[in-house]
């Protein structure tokens, strides 16, 4: 079984208001069958062993689905592979020797926390503002009650693949979270059960996204190219019709 040799340079911060850097960690015998995390994993336990600090990271269901395992790698949001989390990423694309350089998502709205762990509370307060449909308690409707055609909920359905991880807003020159709000905007707006507060929603939404200090769009497509779920650009079109229709409706 190959086993891999590499050099990380990892940003370590100890807290928002300190300074952080960038520190080099060597790590040997790595099996190519480990996720990324997994091999940051076996990097906290030598930390540990040695009695350093280890490095602070996100994690959570560690299958591609929750959008916790927010890092930069070599420069890419969720690393190399196209439509993969970093928690899907294995060493086996990693080459033994190799320097591998690891860093948070850098956004003014995405302060870090500690080391690899940013604050992405925004996400929160933006969805709290509008992205939800309001609906009379009781029993649950029958699924198929409200027929919809096929294109359209297999739209409404890619818009809702989104996990809310952030790489379209690391990704971004101008940190904007277009990407990410024009599909919580979407999945709703496109469906039936989201249009009594379609106009309302899209303009809290994009509101409460300026408010958080996220940058505008210029149409760069980095988001859609460094998206773990390849959501498409053209969500944030719809996003803004809708949301100049919704002003001009008033």
């Amino acid at each position: 079984m190959a086993e891999l040799n590499l050099t990380l340079k990892i940003w370590r911060q100890s807290s928002p208001s300190e300074n952080g850097c960038f520190e080099t960690y060597d790590v040997d015998n790595l099996n190519t069958h480990m996720s990324f995390l997994e091999m940051i994993d076996v990097l906290n336990e030598k930390l540990i062993n040695e009695d350093q600090d280890p490095v602070a990271f996100d994690h959570d269901c560690r299958e591609g689905i929750c959008g916790m395992c927010s890092m930069v790698i070599n420069g890419r949001p969720h690393g190399p592979l196209k439509g993969t989390t970093t928690c899907q990423l294995h060493m086996r694309h990693f080459k033994s020797g190799e320097t591998i350089t690891i860093e948070p998502w850098r956004a003014k709205a995405f302060p870090v926390l500690k080391d690899l762990v940013v604050d992405r509370s925004p996400f929160d307060r933006i969805i709290q503002s509008g992205g939800y449909v309001s609906v009379n308690t009781g029993s649950a409707p029958d699924g198929n009650a409200i027929p919809i055609p096929k294109n359209i909920a297999e739209e409404a359905f890619d818009a809702a693949a989104c996990i809310g991880c952030g790489a379209c807003v690391a990704a971004c020159k101008n940190a904007s979270a277009s990407l990410f709000v024009s599909a919580k905007v979407s999945q709703l707006s496109l469906l039936p059960q989201g249009q009594p507060e379609r106009n309302d929603r899209v303009n809290k939404m994009v509101s409460q996204m300026d408010e958080e200090g996220f940058g505008h769009c210029t149409n760069t497509g980095a988001c859609q190219a460094e998206c773990p779920k390849e959501i498409s650009v053209d969500y944030i079109r719809k996003m803004n019709v809708d949301y100049n229709l919704s002003n001009i409706k008033g």
